[in-house]
């Protein structure tokens, strides 16, 4: 089973098409998939829009009233697939953004990796274009973040992507390694990043597959702030760092 988790907050002019696009590719590359999208406290119209493809789509709606950001809805969703799972060492779950950033026509691509023995599949950034440039607020994070957290995950050169394939047997690990404690933290960017790093010591296996974002489909600006992204960086990097001893003792056990 493959479990395709979507974190969505006020993004009903692109979730609906984002889900049909997914059912198209699975009508034409053939695997037991669910969907789970966490809605996030939206005030647009995102519930109504998510509903209508309920009875037509193998489809979870998952959320909250209130706003609780992403990092919690990852949490959240992580949680649920280890939950639902009959099958963690065959079973995966995918991250995607709701806004068309991550394309659903590459979900082959981590597949095929994963089918081949991947624990973790990473979907990199790779060079562009200028016509294909992100946006100047995803430009400058991406040039300072790396000078600000600099984590460190063997193979891996692009740690602040969304488009990912995790074995549920990692979920799992992780999971029974937090304990009550939040599995994800941070907020988007280094919530992926600390994804990432938590998962990576409980891979055999870890692949990196490059794949172009399209921002130029996103009908909305850039959520970025990047001075305040940058600050919230600098102090999870700062929390990684005090971490990573302990992180280590407990993968030498």
């Amino acid at each position: 089973m493959l479990y395709i988790c979507i974190p969505a907050y006020d993004e009903a002019p692109t979730v609906g098409l984002l889900l049909w696009r997914i059912r198209k590719v699975f009508q034409d590359y053939p695997r037991e998939y669910e969907i789970l999208v966490f809605n996030d406290g939206s005030t647009d119209a995102t519930s109504e829009t998510l509903q209508a493809y309920t009875d037509v789509l193998p489809l979870t709606i998952m959320g909250t009233p209130e706003h609780v950001g992403y990092a919690r809805a990852l949490d959240v969703l992580c949680r649920e697939v280890s939950r639902r799972t009959r099958y963690p060492r065959r079973d995966a779950m995918i991250v995607m953004q709701a806004d068309f950033t991550d394309q659903p026509e590459h979900l082959p691509e981590l597949i095929k990796r994963f089918e081949g023995g991947a624990d973790l599949v990473v979907a990199e950034r790779p060079p562009v274009a200028d016509k294909d440039s992100p946006p100047k607020p995803v430009r400058w994070m991406r040039r300072v973040a790396p000078w600000i957290l600099r984590p460190s995950v063997s193979g891996v050169s692009d740690p602040f992507g969304t488009f990912r394939l995790y074995r549920i047997t990692l979920l799992r690990d992780l999971i029974r390694h937090a304990g009550d404690d939040p599995v994800v933290q941070g907020t988007v960017w280094a919530a992926n990043v600390d994804l990432l790093v938590r998962t990576a010591p409980f891979a055999r296996r870890i692949e990196t597959v490059a794949l172009q974002p399209r921002y130029d489909l996103r009908p909305r600006g850039s959520r970025i702030h990047p001075w305040g992204d940058a600050v919230d960086l600098f102090h999870f990097g700062r929390m990684q760092r005090r971490r990573s001893p302990a992180r280590g003792a407990d993968a030498a056990r």
